[in-house]
This record gives structure tokens, C-alpha cells and sequence, in this order.
């Protein structure tokens, strides 16, 4: 395999080289791998790294921005992270392992929507914002299918705006080869509503469990979604566990998120 290299040197630099038969390089974490397993066979790598004003985390009122260059360690270990939204630095703590999180980006989860990942369902718990070279995506309608958003060709995200909520929290049942989510639950109330989001466990990816939403919105507590059957016939099913298992996991660690945020 051979491909052209091109380290970019400023955002619309990278812009300009991006599109068509090129495939930009954050972390690596999934693209190199792709490309060794002969998933992925792009003609140039555009490579992010250098791009400092593309890293940071700032906070703004009630806005946390994170730039899609930042590192998961970072975010884990930022103390504006953990001030503001606690639930958002141990997601990022808990991402792969400790090579994964000193080298995978923020902006590379999200835009990859791998959909066991963590970041996806963090986006559409706190009911973030995407912001990329040319507009402002709101998570609802960012993530569209398995590995697929609401990108298009050359556009590159930015920076994730988060609302800091009122209560939060993420829970996760871990596949322990590849520290993924089998089932992973973010739940919050805020700015943006009460939401429940899930990964690793949708036939489409990430979604909002918009039931457990209702149920929670006159009593935010585990309880209040006692009552809620989770269908089976919506979940994926996979070497690592049967469509009526993550059916299972699914109300168990929404369970567990819930009481987490809440207490």
C-alpha cells in the first residue's frame, strides 16, 4: 500500500487537502488499524497533529468546549472537566487503555461513531454541539447510522461545545479485550432536557432512549423506569453477547446511571 503524507500546518490548510480519496489523521487509533487491515485504503493521510488551536478546554458560563485535537487523557484530566462535568472526565478515564487515551482524540471518536464508543453517547446525553470548519451540528442530528454522521466531504470538526448539567453520570459494561462498551448509558438533566443516551448496544449505533426520558422527567430516579421494557428486536447481536442480553444490560446500567447522576 502506498498513500501520499501531508501534515497540515494551519485548519484550512487541512481543509483544503481534505475530501475525496483523503482521509484525515488524528489519533489513529482506529484509522491505522484500519488501514493495516486493509479496512481502509485512502490515497493521502492528512495529518492533524500539529494543529495546536485545535486542542484546549475552556469554560464559558454554562458551556464546556473541548477541542477536537484534545487527547481522552486530557480530558480526563483537566480540572475544568471534572469541575464542570464530572461524568464527562471518568468517560474519558475509562477509554481504551492508557496508550489508547494518550494518543485517541476527542474529534476522532466522534467523527469515526464507532457504536460501541463513549464519546457518541456523552455528545447526546449533555446535548452537545459539534462545531466543524463550516457550521454547527447539534448531536440530535450529528450521528446518523453505524460509522456514519452528518459530516460532509472536507468538513472537519473543530471543537464539541457540552452544556454543563444539572446531574450526570455514565456507566458502562465493559467488553474487557477492548475496553469498548458493551452497553454503555449516559444520563443527565440540564440546559438541554433529561436524556438518556446509549451505546454499544443499537442495531443503528448510538440513540436516545426517549422512554426512560419521559419516565424520568417527573421523578429522576432509578425507580422511575421500573416499568420500561427494553425491546430486544432494536439491539445488535455479536460474538460478545445476544440481542436479549444488551435488552437486559440496557435497563441495568441505565439503572445504575441514573441512581449515580441522582445521588
Amino acid at each position: 500500500m502506498s498513500f501520499a503524507y501531508h501534515k497540515a500546518a494551519s485548519v484550512n490548510d487541512a481543509a483544503s487537502q481534505a475530501g475525496g480519496d483523503a482521509a484525515l489523521l488524528a489519533g489513529g487509533m482506529t484509522l491505522l488499524p484500519a488501514i493495516k487491515l486493509g479496512l481502509s485504503d485512502p490515497r493521502r493521510l492528512v495529518d492533524l497533529a500539529d494543529l495546536g488551536e485545535l486542542r484546549g478546554i475552556t469554560r464559558d458560563g454554562d458551556t464546556l468546549t473541548i477541542g477536537s485535537m484534545t487527547r481522552h487523557a486530557d480530558v480526563a484530566a483537566s480540572a475544568e472537566v471534572q469541575g464542570a462535568i464530572p461524568a464527562l472526565a471518568k468517560l474519558a478515564g475509562g477509554i481504551g487503555d492508557a496508550q489508547v487515551r494518550h494518543r485517541g482524540t476527542i474529534g476522532g471518536s466522534i467523527a469515526n461513531n464507532d457504536p460501541a464508543a463513549d464519546y457518541p453517547a456523552a455528545c447526546l446525553g449533555l446535548g452537545a454541539t459539534i462545531v466543524t470548519t463550516s457550521r454547527e451540528i447539534a448531536a440530535d442530528d450529528f450521528f446518523t447510522g453505524l460509522f456514519e454522521t452528518a459530516l460532509e466531504e472536507g468538513e472537519i470538526i473543530t471543537s464539541v461545545r457540552f452544556p454543563v448539567p444539572e446531574k450526570a453520570a455514565y456507566e458502562k459494561f465493559v467488553q474487557p479485550a477492548s475496553r469498548f462498551a458493551l452497553v454503555g448509558v449516559f444520563a443527565a438533566q440540564g440546559p438541554a432536557g433529561t436524556r438518556v443516551a446509549v451505546t454499544g448496544a443499537g442495531l443503528s449505533g448510538v440513540y436516545r432512549a426517549s422512554d426512560m426520558e419521559a419516565a424520568l422527567e417527573s421523578d429522576f430516579s432509578a425507580d422511575a423506569i421500573d416499568g420500561i421494557t427494553v425491546p430486544e428486536d432494536n439491539m445488535a447481536a455479536d460474538i460478545h453477547a445476544a440481542a436479549d442480553y444488551r435488552a437486559h444490560l440496557v435497563k441495568v446500567i441505565a439503572g445504575r446511571a441514573i441512581a449515580a447522576a441522582a445521588g
